[in-house]
């Protein structure tokens, strides 16, 4: 017999600790079972924040990352229904300012360059700070001009000046440019034909052409086609097969095939779901228009793309940059505000019970925080990815936006019910209305 791979040593290792965890749970009496499954909240709130007060010298590895930081804290408290106090407010609103840069954009920290991914989690923070302080200190129009400058001919953004071109640049340019109501055609502009390029054979999106499908782009990818109204150019059915089968035995998702379970994948991998849960209809549409395709036995199956617009639902032609002509008049910035108020009539896609489940026993660490696995340490990334994964498992239960959700869609006592997260942008719900409101106002 042959002997185990690494992967696969590590794959068990990973399997037993979690079947330990699930197997000491089962074993307890029903009080002692609800304890275990008690959200720590107010040891989460006090790990965060002093996070946010003051972090020791290991983290010197992220300087360039601290609007990250800031976000990563700063969203799980408001995912945990709480606040921070005023003085820590007003210093995260101008430590944020000092790291914009005066012609737009956010940086890592104050006199760095700026960059795409920080500008997404400074943007971020402001709005879920809000406040008159916090949402007028972002310079729209600079910002526009930065974004506009990261823009490549082939449609994709660049990190940077003279950066790395990925799926994950376009999303956190085109989500920045969303919620800030500055989203237009210059930006919008091919990012389509970019997106398509990177959807693989698997069904799931990587991070640039060539590259194996994952998770945090494919959320990247799916969320950018669908603020850009192109969502139906990707072959959604196979990437919703792709999604739902990185839902392992842990119960918890894998961010590609064949790697090991994450908490953050609750997330990223847990919020694709459920978008597609709202793409419901496209889906299907898909679906038949394959079938009918079969018998008329053509050719190919291929996926759409921009010379091939009549196979497109509800687009008989593009405009050469891959949008529909007949949506020309839309309000693109609006996209994430109708998406959202749409309601649901579908089921979740996933075993949502079963993902809180690992999130509760498996990644939450009770002194606070959460981690990726057992026998990993806690972070704030994994903190706020596993919250906002148990939110989107929480609420896509719910069948309205202004409905809460059901005791039985709730892993544990009621108290666990998290505030709703926007799952185009990782925002919680009232706070991005506010900015809605705030920003469509100017």
């Amino acid at each position: 017999m042959d002997s185990p791979t690494v992967t696969q040593r590590d794959q068990l290792m990973v399997e037993m600790k979690v079947a330990e965890i699930y197997h000491l749970f089962a074993s307890l009496p029903h009080h002692a079972q609800t304890l275990m499954l008690e959200l720590q909240r107010d040891n989460h709130v006090e790990y965060l924040t002093k996070g946010l007060k003051q972090l020791g010298p290991n983290y010197a590895v992220l300087d360039a990352n601290r609007p990250w930081l800031c976000y990563w804290i700063l969203h799980s408290i408001a995912l945990l229904g709480d606040f921070i106090d005023c003085n820590l407010e007003n210093d995260a609103v101008d430590f944020l300012n000092r790291c914009q840069d005066a012609n737009g954009g956010y940086a890592g920290g104050p006199a760095q360059l700026p960059h795409l991914a920080t500008t997404y989690a400074a943007v971020n923070s402001l709005i879920t700070l809000g406040g008159e302080k916090a949402l007028s200190s972002i310079n729209r129009e600079k910002m526009h001009g930065f974004l506009l400058r990261m823009k490549d001919p082939s449609g994709g953004f660049r990190m940077h000046d003279a950066g790395e071109m990925d799926v994950r640049a376009c999303y956190t340019a085109i989500s920045v440019a969303s919620v800030l109501d500055i989203l237009d055609y210059d930006l919008v502009q091919n990012v389509g034909n970019y997106i398509l390029s990177c959807q693989t054979y698997e069904g799931g999106i990587a991070g640039e052409p060539g590259s194996e499908a994952h998770g945090g782009y494919t959320f990247c990818g799916l969320a950018t086609m669908i603020l850009i109204n192109e969502v139906e150019r990707l072959d959604l059915p196979s990437l919703l097969e792709w999604v739902v089968f990185r839902q392992g035995v842990e119960c918890g998702f894998q961010g590609r095939i064949n790697k090991l379970v994450d908490g953050c994948y609750s997330f990223w991998q847990g919020g694709v779901c459920a978008l597609m849960q709202r793409l419901h209809s496209v889906v299907v549409g898909q679906l038949h228009a394959k079938e009918q395709r079969t018998v008329e036995n053509t050719d190919s199956l291929q996926t759409p793309n921009s010379s091939d617009a009549e196979k497109v639902p509800g687009a008989s032609s593009t405009d050469g940059g891959g949008m529909p002509i007949t949506d020309s008049v839309l309000k693109l910035s609006d996209i994430g505000f109708s998406f959202i108020k749409e309601q649901i009539e579908l089921d979740p896609l996933f075993q949502s019970i079963a993902l809180q489940q690992y999130i509760l026993l498996c990644s939450q660490v009770q002194d606070g925080g959460f981690r990726d696995k057992p026998g990993k340490q806690r972070d704030h990334y994994h903190t706020c990815y596993c919250l906002s994964g148990l939110s989107v498992s929480q609420h896509c239960w719910s069948k309205n936006v202004d409905c809460s959700p059901l005791p039985k869609a709730i892993f544990g006592p009621y108290s666990n019910l998290l505030e709703r997260t926007h799952p185009l942008f990782n925002i919680v719900l009232d706070r991005y209305h506010e900015a809605h409101d705030f920003f469509s106002g100017q």
